[in-house]
């Protein structure tokens, strides 16, 4: 019987949405920071499906449990869909949420096209490989003037036109509705019952061997993928 579900993620922003999101599933909900020191999928993918499904099977693997990982960021039309994949470090490694949206401005003085997308891609993996993908996308505009103090990333100047607002003035109900995470994770709790068939049967049929949680830290992970 399918118990447990890891996200694969120690951003408490992000977590906070996807346990809203799937509040009302009948499975424990976890994350990264309820285990100990694990290694971390290096996202060097292309596209947001790689990415999602490097975090989600790497996840899988190291804990034992099914995992459910997302990439998503930002794509702009006029800037041939930057800075997409890169998007938590368009401004570099560690860039901070305003360093981000302030490169993001700067590309886009005296540009005239600001429609934009946010896309999310989930990736549901179970330690032996196989994994479910669902996606979500929401439209909208970039402004200048950073509004709002909920939401974080590029959620300050991603203007949701059909609400007037921007993603950083929406309730986390307001933006759960529309967001691209959202949509994808609504997608998910809509096929809740065959996704759980479909993860206890991988799992019944591979029985994979559940590492010893408590060694993580002195673990060598080097020889992992």
């Amino acid at each position: 019987m399918l118990s447990i579900l890891v996200i694969a993620t120690r951003n408490k922003n992000k977590l906070r949405e996807f346990r809203e999101i799937l509040k009302d599933l009948q499975i424990e909900i976890q994350s990264l920071d309820d285990f100990g020191p694990t290694p971390e999928a290096i996202e060097d993918g292309e596209t947001f499906d790689e990415n999602a499904y490097k975090k989600a099977i790497r996840t899988a693997k190291v804990l034992g449990l099914p995992a459910i990982a997302d990439d998503s960021g930002l794509v702009v039309d006029a800037l041939n869909g930057e800075p997409g994949v890169y998007s938590a470090r368009y401004a570099g490694e560690n860039a901070t949420d305003e360093e981000n949206c302030n490169k993001l401005l700067n590309a886009l003085q005296g540009v005239e096209n600001r429609k934009a997308h946010f896309q999310c891609v989930l990736s549901i993996a179970v330690p032996s490989g196989p994994a479910l993908t669902y996606e979500g996308k929401c439209d909208g505009v970039i402004i200048d003037d950073k509004r709002g103090d909920n939401g974080f990333g590029y959620d300050p100047i991603f203007y949701f036109e059909e609400f007037g607002k921007t993603f950083a003035e929406l309730s986390m109900e307001e933006k759960n509705k529309v967001s691209h995470r959202g949509k994808a994770l609504t997608e998910v709790k809509a096929e809740v019952s065959m996704i759980k068939k479909w993860l206890e049967q991988r799992l019944l049929e591979e029985k994979p061997p559940k590492p010893d949680h408590s060694e993580f830290e002195h673990k060598d992970w080097s020889d992992e993928l």
